[in-house]
C-alpha cells in the first residue's frame, strides 16, 4: 500500500499546466504544512494557525513605510512568505502570489490597551491574504511606546525560520531597501532552493513512513483516546477572553530543563485536567531541515505524539527518557501517517490533540533592531489556542513557563490547578539512580 506521502506526491505531480509538467505557480507542501492546510480547510471560519512575535519600541521608532518596504523585500525573496495555502482537487499546495505585506496601524478602541487591540486584530485575521502581516499599536497611558506584532501563518514558518525573519527584517529596515526588490537571480535561486528543500523533506518523510515505523506507532498509540470533553457554550461578557492563561518564572537548571522532565510535568497537568487512568495524546513539534537542504524559510517541523499516561508517576525518569528517545528514532513519520497507524492498530483516536508542548531557547533568537533601536520582545496572553491546553517553556537565564487553555473546555480553576501540578513536578528533586 502506498504511503500517504507517496500518494500526495503523485497527486501533486498531476496538478499540471496542461503540458504534463507541474504547475509553475504551485509548490508542494511538507507533511507539517499538509496538516496545517487541512486543519484550516476544515475550520468553519477558515482560520489558520498563527505564530506572532511582539516587540515593544519607544514611540516614534517605527516608520511604517520603511517597514513595509523591508517586509515586502523579504516576501519577494522568500517564496513561502508570498505563497497562499490552497487545496486543489483534494491536494494541499502553496500558490505563489505577488509580495504584498500589509503594515496595519491598529487604533485602540475605548477601554482597550495595546494587548487587547492586538488580540482583536489577530482574531479578525482575514483567511485570504499574505501569510506575513505586521501590526502596529500605540502603548502606554500617554502612548509613550509602540508595540509591533510580526505575525506569520504557521504554514510559512517554524522556530528556525523565526530567527532568520527577525534578523533579515531588521537588516532590510536598516539598509532602507527601495522598491526595486531583490534581483531576479536571487529570487530564482531562493525558489529553486525552497522547492528542492521541500522535495528532500518529502523524500525523508516517505522513508520515515516505512512499515516498521507504522508498526511502531501503531503499538505506541493503540491505547490513546481523546480525553477532552466537548466544548461548552463559550463564556461571554465584557472583557471575557476565549482563552485563559497563566505564567511563572523559575530558576533554570544549569543545563536547562530536560525534555523528558517537561513531558513528565505535562503528565502531572493532564492528570488534573482529565483524571487518572487515561492515555492522553500530547503533541510537540520536532524536526529541522533535511540533510543537504539549504536553510530556507518554511515549515519543516513535525508534530510528534507522546502518549501521556495520567495518574501514577512513571517508574523512573529513565523510563520516560527511554520512551522519548525511542520516539525520536521515528519522529520523522508525518502526523497523518501516525494517526493512520494508530487507527489501523485499533485506536479510536482521530488525531485530536488534548495538549501541546513547545520549548523555545530565547538565547537562539536575535533581538529585532529597527534603525539602531532594539525592540524588547514581550508576550501577549489571552489569544485563542488551537486545542484544549498548551504549555510553552522558554529557556534562558530562567525558565519561563506559560500555560493557555480553552475556556470552553477547561475552567480557570481546574487549569490553574493543572499549572500548579506542572510546576510542582518541575521543582521536585530529580531522583538519583541506584
Amino acid at each position: 500500500m502506498l504511503s500517504i506521502t507517496r500518494q500526495y506526491l503523485a497527486r501533486y505531480h498531476r496538478l499540471d499546466d496542461g503540458d504534463g509538467a507541474p504547475a509553475s505557480g504551485l509548490l508542494p507542501v511538507t507533511g507539517a504544512q499538509r496538516r496545517f492546510v487541512l486543519v484550516r480547510s476544515m475550520d468553519p471560519a477558515g482560520r489558520p494557525d498563527l505564530v506572532p512575535m511582539f516587540f515593544s519600541f519607544p514611540r516614534g521608532t517605527v516608520d511604517p513605510r520603511r517597514l513595509a518596504a523591508a517586509a515586502e523585500h523579504l516576501a519577494a525573496l522568500h517564496p513561502v512568505l508570498r505563497a497562499r495555502p490552497a487545496v486543489l482537487r483534494g491536494t494541499p499546495v502553496l500558490r505563489l502570489a505577488q509580495p504584498d505585506v500589509p503594515v496595519v496601524q491598529v487604533p485602540a478602541a475605548s477601554g482597550e490597551d495595546a494587548a487587547a487591540a492586538l488580540r482583536r486584530a489577530l482574531r479578525d485575521w482575514a483567511p485570504q491574504g499574505s501569510p506575513l502581516r505586521l501590526f502596529l499599536v500605540q502603548d502606554g497611558p500617554a502612548g509613550e511606546r509602540e508595540v509591533l506584532a510580526v505575525v506569520l501563518e504557521h504554514t510559512a514558518c517554524d522556530g528556525r525560520s523565526l530567527a532568520r525573519i527577525v534578523e533579515e527584517l531588521g537588516a532590510a529596515y536598516t539598509d532602507g531597501v527601495g522598491g526595486g526588490g531583490p534581483s531576479s537571480a536571487d529570487v530564482d535561486a531562493e525558489l529553486d532552493a525552497y522547492r528542492e528543500a521541500v522535495l528532500l523533506q518529502l523524500d525523508a518523510e516517505e522513508r520515515a513512513g516505512s512499515p516498521a515505523a507504522m508498526e511502531y506507532w501503531g503499538d505506541r498509540l493503540r491505547a490513546v483516546r481523546k480525553q477532552a470533553p466537548a466544548p461548552r457554550p463559550e463564556i461571554s461578557g465584557p472583557g471575557t477572553l476565549p482563552s485563559g492563561s497563566a505564567e511563572l518564572r523559575m530558576p533554570a537548571p544549569d543545563a536547562g530543563a530536560s525534555f523528558p522532565r517537561l513531558l513528565d510535568a505535562c503528565r502531572a497537568a493532564a492528570t488534573v485536567l482529565y483524571g487518572s487512568g487515561h492515555v492522553v495524546p500530547l503533541g510537540y513539534p520536532w524536526g529541522g531541515r533535511p540533510p543537504g537542504a539549504a536553510p530556507v524559510l518554511g515549515c519543516f517541523l513535525n508534530t510528534v505524539v507522546f502518549p501521556t499516561a495520567t495518574g501514577a508517576a512513571p517508574a523512573s525518569p529513565e523510563e520516560t527518557a527511554g520512551a522519548w528517545w525511542d520516539d525520536l528514532d521515528h519522529a520523522g513519520t508525518p502526523f497523518d501517517e501516525v494517526v493512520h497507524a494508530a487507527r489501523a492498530a485499533g485506536s479510536g483516536w482521530a488525531g485530536h490533540l488534548d495538549g501541546l508542548l513547545t520549548v523555545d531557547d530565547a538565547r537562539q533568537r536575535p533581538p529585532l533592531r529597527l534603525g539602531g533601536v532594539t525592540g524588547r520582545e514581550i508576550h501577549i496572553d489571552g489569544r485563542a489556542v488551537r486545542g484544549p491546553f498548551a504549555v510553552s517553556v522558554t529557556q534562558g537565564s530562567e525558565l519561563h513557563v506559560r500555560m493557555a487553555w480553552d475556556r470552553a473546555v477547561h475552567s480557570d480553576d481546574t487549569a490553574k490547578g493543572a499549572l500548579a501540578a506542572l510546576t510542582d513536578a518541575l521543582r521536585a528533586p530529580v531522583p538519583t539512580a541506584g
